[in-house]
């Protein structure tokens, strides 16, 4: 794994790489593919990966480690070779492996951070990046040059897959650029990061500590609108390409609140609920969702976990829009109360405000959204 060696001007901000960046790193080939990256791949603060032209269907999930690299080790894992450019069905219960259509030479300053696209998500579409020498999934250390490979695992529907779809995107930065507790205090003092019902959420430097907390929305809005969506097994196939094509109650069981304000979560089920949290990204930041702590529950929240730089902010004025939260309940029966705390928002610096916005210049299915399937179905 040899370091890239293209120039890249650095003013000595660490922070996460926005999209003009992004594009300097293209024209630079420190990011490459023998078809050339298309507009639409570079968001904000984050570059959309593609599928290739095959899959393998391997027997394992792995990490190549590093002494190997991913193709070494396919050999050991690899047990059928699939045609991706007329579209394939990847069935649940299996994994795949799909060699991407970018590679990376990255300068020595920068690092990458992969995570599935909200669509990919929602979907229960369990996808993750894999490199060369990798001894973790969805993350490239600083200088790596080589391959990218997505490791895709449908959990509930079965998909049907085609060269080009876009499951992930990557993140770029150069060093270590999170913000501080008391930073991000001020920082939501200044641009109201969460809140609920349009009043601030309560912060301070304590409660900032690994993020900024939220919690899940088990009451909703009221007029019989469903607070959750439960996925029905063995559903038909969803064409990946397919955007407002499928009926929702052919796919999802519609949730509703009862007299206790709880859900009762079924082992190996999955729910899209919202958070209860309006989120705003102001355009100097970027933000992560990540699990709050497994000491919580035996249940796993947002698979898909990017918020650009702009979300909440330009379409609603500032005021927040609510995460959607992908929900996998695993060993028991788990009780989520209203308001209970499941994850939290890792916000850390731009190394420069991006020249194009979620919600903008970028056009979302997302911005401004409530609960909100994937793109795939059809509006309720």
């Amino acid at each position: 794994m040899q370091s890239g060696d293209h120039d890249f001007d650095h003013d000595g901000e660490n922070g996460v790489l926005p999209s003009q960046s992004i594009r300097s790193l293209i024209g630079g080939g420190a990011i490459r593919s023998d078809t050339p990256v298309e507009d639409g791949q570079i968001q904000p603060a984050s570059l959309d990966l593609r599928l290739g032209d095959i899959a393998y269907r391997i027997r394992a999930s792995f990490l190549p480690g590093r002494d190997s690299s991913v193709a070494d080790r396919l050999e050991d894992f690899a047990m059928h070779r699939i045609d991706l450019r007329d579209g394939a069905v990847l069935e649940t219960g299996c994994v795949y492996l799909v060699p991407l259509q970018e590679r990376l030479a990255l300068p020595a300053i920068i690092s990458a951070a992969a995570n599935a696209k909200s669509s990919t998500g929602r979907l229960d579409l369990f996808t993750r990046l894999i490199g060369d020498h990798a001894t973790e999934f969805d993350r490239l250390e600083a200088g790596y040059a080589g391959p990218l490979y997505a490791e895709i695992s449908p959990r509930t529907f079965s998909v049907l897959a085609r060269t080009g779809v876009r499951l992930n995107q990557i993140r770029f930065r150069t060093g270590d650029a999170a913000y501080t507790p008391d930073a991000l205090v001020a920082l939501h003092a200044a641009e109201r990061l969460v809140t609920v019902d349009g009043a601030p959420v309560p912060l301070d430097a304590a409660a900032a500590d690994g993020g900024v907390g939220f919690s899940v929305d088990l009451r909703g809005h009221g007029g019989g609108a469903p607070i959750g969506y439960r996925a029905k097994r063995h559903s038909a196939l969803i064409d990946l390409d397919r955007i407002g094509a499928y009926a929702i109650d052919e796919f999802w069981d519609t949730l509703h609140t009862d007299r206790h304000g709880r859900l009762i979560l079924d082992p190996g089920a999955f729910y899209i609920l919202a958070s209860r949290e309006a989120v705003h990204v102001p355009p100097g930041t970027a933000a992560e969702m990540v699990p709050y702590s497994a000491l919580v529950g035996e249940f796993r929240v947002h698979y898909a976990g990017f918020f650009d730089p702009g979300f909440g902010h330009a379409a609603v004025g500032g005021s927040g829009a609510r995460g959607v939260l992908e929900v996998r309940c695993h060993e028991t029966p788990f009780a989520l109360e209203h308001g209970q705390v499941v994850g939290r928002l890792l916000y850390e610096p731009m190394q420069a405000e991006p020249d194009i916005l979620y919600g903008g210049a970028v056009k979302s299915s997302y911005q401004g959204q409530g609960l909100k399937l994937s793109k795939h179905f059809a509006a309720p």
